[in-house]
């Protein structure tokens, strides 16, 4: 195999590896707990997208008790913490990455 070959299936290789990066973003897995109080959805790179809460995950003795802008208010401050959160591991992931790759950027692996 020549070196225009060894380029060409890298290219392409690469193209791959970013056509199923772009698809696993733009899926989306949801889970359940609680018999539906809880329910989150990620994509498909494992990255946090939302949470909705029931109103009997908040007060189960007397979920009519509890008003959908304290619902709201709490899935809003839930979805920022985890937001912060994993933006801070995934920033000292690609600082860690690139000391040991010498700041080479390898596609895939951050």
């Amino acid at each position: 195999m020549n070196i225009a070959q060894m380029m060409k299936q890298a290219q392409q290789m690469q193209k791959k590896l970013q056509e199923t990066q772009n698809e696993l973003a733009n899926t989306e897995f949801s889970s359940e707990s609680g018999n539906g109080a809880v329910s989150v959805i990620c994509d498909g790179q494992g990255k946090f997208k939302s949470i909705k809460l029931s109103k009997a995950a908040l007060n189960p003795e007397n979920p009519d008790s509890v008003d959908t802008d304290t619902v709201e208010m709490l899935e809003d401050l839930i979805t920022t913490a985890i937001n912060n959160a994993t933006e801070q591991a995934t920033k000292e992931m690609q600082t860690k990455m690139k000391s040991l790759t010498g700041g080479i950027n390898i596609p895939g692996l951050f």
